[in-house]
């Protein structure tokens, strides 16, 4: 039996490294009664992180879906008693922030988990500025209450300030800290019911205890807390603001009314706390699921291009400023369409992760693939538990996430659909790799069976590049970061059986231009007795506020005919993806068609695309190259009397320290430096530490290299 849409909640768990995602989604399946015992993560017996990689390293690499019940003790705050959820969890390294992006990109809600100790760190902004690219209405929970150095008011107070969000306490922590400290956490006050809950059996089991709170000082604490609260509240809700100046009972169901409301339209991101890992505060978060974070019905249509009225494909994606519009709502009477958001190869065939947003779909029916202009074959349905197929479906319906077996040509963020109502949804964007390095076979035996499984690979992960250089014969694989492309050489070795050597890492350079610059391109040829002839002449300048790396446009009274303009700016979009002169691939560039000249004998498209790659050629040498190197945003977190050291280490790397703060006994380092220079660095900042201090890194910006680096490159060319 179909589940309602209005108690589905598509939700993903999103964080930093080691704040207890995956710890938190262990307890939720236990709590729920689909699991018998919670696994852990250090002995690597969790759910989620079912990869070996993910088991030895004890971090997440691939996101994982689980679907569970839950049942909300008693009414449910927002009326919905049983609810069904699909829950990802997602990596917290900055290496493996695609998942993240992907993951976002087709959920409905989120659970941010900070820890209580280091509260909100350098990939706790990404995953927050992610969320609001995507509108994605999110609750967030502070864990690890019972860690030394535990601080709920001041994580609180970081999560408005840095994130810039507007934080609401559901609740407060009874004490924080370990057993050995004055007020060890033991449990938490529900602010909305003004109620204590105890959590008795720990880690072993899920036996809530409410009671009244009895301690005056506690209850003093807790009137604070929600006088707090309600303030809050009053902003978005007349009938709460009247009863709280008639000096009236405010009625618990409004509070939670009010409290949905405001999460759903991103005014407010309610905030609950507790110990994941000794079961202390995971049953309110599934309760604040169910109340708080939407369900398909309750997110806008899903907006796409109507491809009945434009060309279909890229085409159609490129003219989406001028494309009719059409919504598709979440409802299986409404024509099919559905995002791939994920790409799972298997011996028997790829398993895609697909988000339905409208429709139905079945197994053993064909698909269109309006991105790619395809049709698909739908062999088989899967629900999916953690990464494997776990059962076969007969039907899936709006709202669903499912994996689909039989897809040849479809990639991650590519649109499926009803052929007979075409569709074409926004596709998903990842970042650019910031490190490339060399890889070959140990034999040449392996070359072809090494090329299959990087283009593989290459197809599951859309920020992994596999390329071979046509001039060394070299095969450059980039990704982002060193763990990134370890993880990946280990795969070749473990799951492929490919023994590989692999050489230094290198940097992913970029190029643009030191100045403006003018240059005319020439053609003149006789091809099969006919003479081709024509000049073009255009201007390449630096330019920093482009929507692509290489925006290419035209003066208005350029001279040429329309047809021959857009070959030349069609010619000039390909040489600008082609690299710069130092072979580096081009941004910050803007290359504008000034004009031209056709010969008499009539334009020529040959004569035109060869005038415009000449012309494009000198005026980059006329402009003069400049490298730019990633800079990546450090978070160093270290013990006050190592932070001298680390200090002089950063500036040896030609970093920029941009601010220092203490946390408790520690100190941490905002820092700005060239990826080129923090290759081992991990290392080096253990050894400057006793191990004592953790780093976080993610890529900033790109930045213009020394001169000396730019000379190096000019000597190679």
């Amino acid at each position: 039996m179909a589940t309602p849409l209005e108690k589905i909640r598509n939700i993903g768990i999103i964080a930093h490294i080691d704040a207890g995602k995956t710890t938190v989604t262990e307890r939720m399946l236990f709590t729920s009664g689909v699991k018998h015992r919670a696994g852990e993560v250090d002995l690597g017996t969790t759910t989620t992180d079912d990869d070996v990689e993910e088991a030895e390293r004890g971090i997440t690499i691939y996101s994982a879906c689980v679907q569970f019940p839950w049942t909300v003790a008693g009414l449910s705050e927002a009326g919905y008693k049983d609810v069904v959820i699909n829950l990802i969890d997602t990596p917290g390294h900055v290496d493996f922030t695609a998942e993240v992006e992907r993951s976002l990109r087709v959920l409905d809600g989120g659970v941010v988990v900070f820890s209580a100790r280091e509260g909100v760190e350098a990939q706790s902004e990404t995953v927050w500025r992610q969320a609001n690219k995507y509108h994605v209405p999110r609750l967030a929970f502070i864990n690890k209450m019972d860690r030394e150095g535990a601080d709920f008011e001041a994580v609180y107070e970081e999560i408005g300030n840095r994130l810039d969000a507007h934080p609401v306490a559901l609740q407060i922590p009874v004490g924080q800290g370990p057993a050995h400290t004055a007020r060890p956490f033991r449990g938490i006050i529900d602010l909305v019911k003004m109620t204590l809950l105890m959590f008795p059996e720990g880690k072993e089991g899920t036996k809530i205890v409410a009671a009244d709170i009895s301690e005056p000082q506690l209850a003093d604490e807790a009137q604070l807390w929600r006088e707090r609260l309600l303030e809050s509240l009053y902003n978005y809700s007349n009938e709460l603001m009247e009863l709280a100046l008639a000096e009236e009972p405010i009625p618990e169901a409004l509070i939670h009314k009010v409290i949905r409301d405001a999460t759903l339209h991103l005014q407010i991101q309610p905030i609950l706390c507790g110990s994941a890992l000794h079961g202390i505060g995971v049953e309110p978060i599934l309760d604040a699921v169910a109340a708080y974070l939407p369900s398909p019905l309750d997110m806008p249509p899903v907006e796409g291009i109507d491809l009945k009225q434009k060309g279909k494909g890229r085409a159609a994606e490129s003219a989406a400023g001028e494309a009719k519009k059409i919504r598709r709502k979440p409802d299986p009477a409404e024509p099919f369409c559905g995002l791939v958001f994920k790409v799972q190869p298997y011996k028997t065939g790829d398993l895609s992760w697909v988000r339905i947003y409208s429709g139905e779909l079945e197994p053993n029916t064909r698909v269109l693939n309006s991105t790619r202009d395809k049709k698909e074959n739908v062999a088989q349905l899967w629900r999916i538990h953690a990464s494997k197929k776990d059962e076969q479906l007969d039907i899936a319906r709006a709202g669903d996430i499912v994996g689909i077996i039989g897809l040849r040509d479809s990639i991650t963020g590519d649109t499926l659909c009803d052929p007979r109502e075409p569709i074409l949804l926004e596709s998903i964007e990842f970042p650019e790799t910031v490190i490339s390095m060399a890889i070959e076979p140990e034999s040449t035996d392996d070359r072809k069976k090494l090329a299959e499984t990087l283009a593989m690979l290459r197809k599951q992960d859309p920020t992994f590049r596999a390329e071979e250089n046509p001039e060394t014969g070299q095969t450059l694989i980039s990704g982002m970061g060193e763990l990134h492309l370890e993880v990946i050489q280990h795969r070749l070795k473990r799951d492929f059986r490919l023994d590989v050597k692999v050489h230094n890492p290198r940097v992913s350079y970029r190029e643009t231009v030191a100045r403006p610059a003018e240059a005319v391109g020439e053609c003149s040829r006789m091809i099969q007795g006919t003479h081709h002839a024509a000049k073009v002449r255009i201007r390449v300048e630096p330019f920093e506020k482009g929507l692509t790396p290489v925006m290419v446009t035209n003066v208005l009274d350029h001279g040429l005919p329309s047809d021959m303009l857009s070959v030349v700016l069609e010619e000039l979009e390909s040489a600008g993806q082609g690299g710069g002169l130092l072979g580096f691939p081009l941004m910050r560039l803007k290359a504008t068609v000034l004009g031209g000249e056709v010969a008499e004998t009539g334009a020529s498209e040959i004569a035109f695309r060869t005038a415009t790659n000449q012309a494009f050629d000198l005026a980059l040498r006329a402009a003069g190259p400049v490298l730019l190197e990633p800079i990546m945003r450090l978070e160093i977190s270290t013990p006050n009397e190592h932070v001298g050291d680390l200090v002089g280490d950063l500036q040896q790397r030609r970093a920029i320290i941009l601010s220092t703060e203490s946390r408790g006994t520690a100190t941490v380092l905002h820092a700005e430096a060239p990826l080129a220079n923090l290759f081992g660095y991990s290392s080096a900042m253990r050894s400057l530490s006793q191990g004592r201090a953790s780093c976080s890194m993610e890529p900033s910006t790109y930045a213009p290299a020394p001169d000396e680096v730019l000379q190096k490159f000019l000597g190679e060319t």
